[in-house]
């Protein structure tokens, strides 16, 4: 056989065992995967130091291929970051089971009671980059959810994510559920990415997270429904009712804190009635901290300000740069992130009760947010435990795709002996 028919082959034993494993998993008790999931979580703190000297080759390759410090950042693993990764185990193992829950019923005239309640997907395809967390995330999510998952990590952290899927089988065997609920593709060949994505047998549904490249290559070409984590696109606005303290501290907060991440800010959007104030301020703060500010004319008059091009409306820098405007009012700020945004994430920053509701009521980003740094923008943050992705389409799921995300439904439907006339 040649390469290829290698990857196909291999490929279809993975999607043939994940779809009888998700078949099994699909009604197993809510406490045999909780079970899993603490156990999952022991054996990641029991082998934190493996996980760290095999993150370690990671980064050696990651700074062979030439990744930026941004990239470097989102693939390092330390002990902080495996802790954080045992407790968002810890916190999706608590939560409640969505599978099974009754999103609504009623009785019908006929005679019918009708239920409407929460069913796994079957076999969800994790395609992302560089996070090694997101192995853990997306496993166990999968698993809380009633799933089986195969997981695609980048190339970058085939290590880390290796040990981090042992540990998930370790903790799915521990409590009596099939290993291969949890399947982590084991080639570097990109040739494996493009059968994954054409697997319509096998795999329900493709998660892609990652640059605009890889979301672009699986939307061209999947024939699997795909729920799309496009690029973080995101925006902080300063209204003319912003308070300055508040101002200078998120925006702060949302370019700089992690500037690698999807919910890291890229535009700056300032109220021409601040700007020799509050946005002079800031963009100085900004400079100080080590971003590079790319103004429109009226911000390249404060020192440090380097000209925006066009291309830097809508882009996504994952670095220490952003993008910086003056608008003339809300409606300005609306129209630009309508046009350059991703619809991922969007902050405003305003006392002003009206242009809160104007800002959240006229943008549909799947994340609006108000005095709040765009950072928040994660499913750990808004409770899930984790997340899969920030699904920035329309269909299905939107933001944070948490567990209860990951299901669908199917009606129940009861008479006694009910006929249609």
């Amino acid at each position: 056989m040649d390469e290829m028919t290698d990857v196909s082959t291999m490929m279809t034993a993975l999607g043939r065992a994940a779809k009888d494993a998700a078949a099994e998993l699909a009604h197993a008790p809510p406490e045999a995967k909780r079970a899993a999931l603490e156990a999952a979580a022991d054996a990641v703190s029991a082998r934190k130091d493996e996980i760290i000297a095999a993150n370690g080759k990671d980064m050696e390759f990651g700074r062979s291929k030439g990744l930026s410090a941004a990239m470097l950042d989102r693939l390092m693993l330390d002990g902080k970051r495996i802790d954080g990764i045992v407790a968002g185990l810890r916190a999706v193992a608590a939560q409640e089971d969505p599978v099974g829950a009754v999103i609504a019923e009623w009785d019908m005239p006929s005679g019918l009671h009708i239920q409407r309640v929460r069913t796994p997907l079957g076999v969800i395809g994790v395609i992302y980059e560089s996070r090694p967390n997101v192995t853990a995330d997306a496993g166990a999510l999968c698993l809380k959810s009633g799933n089986a998952v195969i997981l695609r990590g980048g190339s970058e952290s085939f290590h880390s994510s290796g040990i981090l899927v042992d540990c998930l089988k370790d903790g799915l065997r521990k409590a009596g559920l099939p290993q291969d609920a949890v399947q982590l593709v084991p080639t570097r060949d990109r040739a494996a990415v493009r059968e994954l994505l054409t697997m319509t047998d096998y795999v329900d549904v493709i998660v892609p997270r990652g640059g605009k490249g890889l979301v672009g290559l699986v939307q061209a070409e999947a024939r699997v429904p795909v729920f799309a984590h496009l690029e973080g696109i995101c925006h902080v606005y300063i209204d003319a009712a912003a308070d300055p303290e508040v101002a200078l501290k998120v925006t702060l907060n949302a370019k700089t804190r992690r500037t690698g991440v999807c919910g890291a800010a890229e535009c700056l959007l300032i109220h021409r009635a601040v700007v020799d104030t509050i946005g002079q301020g800031v963009v100085r703060a900004l400079i100080d901290a080590g971003v590079e500010v790319r103004g429109d004319e009226t911000l390249q008059k404060i020192e440090g300000v380097v000209p925006a091009s066009e291309d830097d409306w809508g882009r996504e820098f994952l670095d220490m740069i952003i993008a910086a405007r003056v608008v003339d009012d809300i409606d300005a700020a609306i129209a630009h992130i309508r046009r350059y945004g991703s619809s991922h994430t969007e902050s405003i920053l305003t006392e002003d009760d009206a242009a809160a509701a104007r800002f959240f009521e006229r943008l549909d980003s799947a994340i609006l947010m108000r005095n709040a740094s765009t950072q928040f923008a994660d499913g750990g943050e808004f409770g899930m435990g984790g997340e899969i992705g920030i699904a920035t389409g329309k269909m299905h799921a939107r933001g944070p795709v948490g567990a209860e995300q990951l299901t669908s439904f199917k009606y129940l439907v009861t008479g006694q002996g009910t006929v249609r006339p």
